[in-house]
């Protein structure tokens, strides 16, 4: 039993003057949400039976209205109760006129049938609509079945006529917890060459969809496998086939690990907590944790046998995980934090018996713009990855870090320098190329301890210049 829909008043009585101009219908993302039990976030209609020009003045009385898209059929409409956006559009025939993602010509056309405007979605979870007055479903394609089964079925041959189509699969699958159907997959394998013709936004457009909104994110990376994308994302397809050691590894290769890892992320509850950039910071970490294991991992003796090892793995993935992050458009504010957590992942095993308040200042330091908090998560998650081996004393190690920097106030910040130009003015110094080494040396003596206020700070710089 599907329950009621439930519509804002304002897109109700938008709906109500609408329907005496043309066939509405709920279509899209909002649909498919409202069947998965999920509350719509955005609300599509689909207007049939009626022109540009009298939807247009119908809606207009509601609010402030952008026909920017008067060529696609489209119109928004922010609604003068509530604020919100709706779109409202006329059914259109899409034919392919050039290459790549904006190779079409659209064309709209009121009298399209349900069935025929349905065929131009890319997957049939998609191509379903709804009557919002008698809550009627219409789902020539079956995609309210493919999502009972979890499938994601492509509508149409002329899906090949998009290659978005395939990262949109790899985002949804993870998002929705969906498998790709067998024939969809083979479509997908033989446009694998269009990827050339995507803009980077758009290829970064799907790639933090997938960051953000996974609930699977393991499902999301199969669907690359699958289709051959994997292929335009070489760092990721280098973990495929990278062994690890069976005794601390039992998973399998980096690439099962790593997708061991980015599900188990998800299930944490400080991710699902986090908001959008956090979440997409520390997912780019998670994935590219170990970037560094194809050029490192060897066979080697270690603890009196012959073993798979990765030394200096860590360091290594700090620049692949830049250069990931360029080859999918990411925001060039990611590099620092992402780089900087991938790098430091196994601060808790290359530690000391103890953590020392030197060691967490320093690390905390390394870690900017990033923080402790977040390269627990990390280290949680990556711990959480290695199926069915139990991690207990890794996640003790993780909270003692985390207890640490908690009690040096230094958990979600990087520690701040006490001792700064206008001391050195105090104490008679005359501004100049003599004050760098100074301040950054008393920064490292804050570091390791010396000083922990402004009074103790002095003093050591007085102490410092007299030794000088």
């Amino acid at each position: 039993m599907i329950r009621e829909l439930q519509l804002p008043a304002d897109l109700r009585a938008m709906l109500e003057a609408v329907r005496h101009a043309g066939r509405p219908r709920l279509v899209g993302g909002g649909v498919r949400d409202w069947l998965l039990g999920l509350a719509p976030k955005d609300f599509d209609i689909e207007i049939g039976g009626t022109d540009f020009e009298t939807l247009h003045r119908v809606l207009a009385p509601f609010g402030p209205t952008d026909v920017i898209g008067r060529s696609f059929g489209v119109i928004k409409v922010w609604s003068r109760e509530s604020g919100a956006e709706y779109d409202f559009s006329l059914p259109r025939r899409e034919s392919k006129s050039g290459a790549g993602h904006r190779g079409f010509a659209v064309e709209p056309d009121p009298t399209l049938s349900d069935a025929e405007a349905a065929a131009r979605r890319d997957f049939t979870v998609n191509a379903i609509a709804v009557d919002p007055f008698t809550h009627a479903l219409i789902d020539p394609h079956g995609g309210r079945e493919d999502l009972h089964r979890r499938l994601l079925r492509h509508t149409s041959a002329a899906f090949v006529e998009d290659p978005l189509r395939v990262l949109r699969a790899f985002q949804l699958a993870a998002r929705f917890n969906l498998t790709l159907a067998p024939a969809t997959a083979a479509l997908c394998r033989g446009i694998a060459g269009a990827f050339a013709e995507l803009p980077v936004e758009r290829v970064w457009g799907e790639w933090e969809k997938w960051a953000v909104k996974s609930q699977k994110p393991s499902l999301g990376l199969t669907v690359l496998e699958e289709t051959g994308w994997l292929a335009h994302f070489p760092e990721v397809a280098a973990l495929r086939g990278t062994p690890q050691e069976p005794e601390w590894h039992p998973e399998g290769d980096v690439f099962t690990h790593t997708q061991h890892c980015c599900d188990a992320l998800a299930a944490l509850a400080e991710w699902q907590s986090s908001d959008a950039a956090r979440r997409r910071l520390l997912m780019f970490a998670v994935l590219a944790h170990d970037f560094g294991k194809p050029s490192t991992t060897v066979r080697a003796e270690k603890r009196g046998a012959l073993r798979w090892v990765s030394p200096g793995h860590e360091s290594a993935g700090g620049p692949l995980a830049r250069s990931f992050l360029r080859r999918i458009g990411a925001p060039l504010d990611l590099d620092p934090p992402v780089g900087a957590l991938v790098v430091h992942h196994l601060a808790h095993h290359h530690g000391q018996t103890q953590f020392s308040n030197t060691s967490v200042r320093r690390l905390a330091r390394r870690l900017a713009p990033a923080t402790i908090d977040d390269l627990a998560i990390v280290m949680h998650a990556d711990s959480n990855g290695r199926p069915p081996l139990p991690s207990h004393e890794i996640h003790a190690r993780i909270d003692e870090l985390i207890a640490r920097a908690h009690a040096l106030q230094l958990a979600d910040a990087a520690p701040k320098p006490i001792i700064l130009g206008r001391h050195l003015i105090q104490l008679g110094m005359e501004p100049g190329p003599e004050f760098t080494p100074v301040i950054e040396a008393a920064f490292e003596a804050q570091l390791d301890g010396a000083f922990a206020d402004e009074a103790g700070g002095v003093a050591w710089v007085k102490e410092f210049r007299r030794k000088a």
